[in-house]
């Protein structure tokens, strides 16, 4: 049964959002693959996955790193334990091993929780930063570049 979004998934960071989606896309065609036992789709997908999955993780960890974020390095330890785990899982296939079940119970289980909780920690930081970036990109735009400046005077 392939995994539907809903919005006590949403973090509130559409990017991060929508980045999440997108794993969890990956993750129910690595399903549909499985359930047509079709080995190559079943590989390309889960290279995809994990190929999308460490770009995102880096994504959010620069994110937590440049708010502050106090738990960034347990977090980054967290994606670590799960991409050594998912490594194992590739290993396992490429040597015939069929993954399909219990791989996809793993990334369900691993990524909602993951969301709901690990990663809902660190949206504040976050978003406090994001909203004083904002805020300083348009209290530059105000100010106007050197030329609007020159000419107050």
């Amino acid at each position: 049964m392939p995994i539907v979004w809903s919005p006590e998934l949403d973090t509130g960071i559409d990017v991060i959002d929508q980045q999440h989606r997108r794993i969890v896309d990956y993750i129910n065609a690595l399903e549909a693959a499985n359930q047509a036992h079709d080995r190559q789709a079943v590989g390309d997908t889960l290279d995809e996955l994990v190929d999308y999955t460490m770009s995102h993780f880096a994504f959010e960890e620069s994110l937590q790193e440049e708010a502050g974020y106090a738990y960034c390095k347990p977090h980054k330890r967290v994606h670590e334990l799960f991409v050594r785990r998912v490594g194992d899982y590739v290993e396992r296939h490429r040597l015939g091993d069929e993954i399909g079940d219990e791989l996809y119970k793993l990334l369900t289980t691993w990524l909602l929780n993951h969301i709901r909780r690990d990663d809902a920690d660190y949206v504040g930081a976050v978003k406090a930063t994001m909203v004083g970036i904002a805020n300083e990109r348009r209290e530059k735009k105000e100010e106007g570049g050197w030329l609007k400046r020159f000419f107050r005077r």
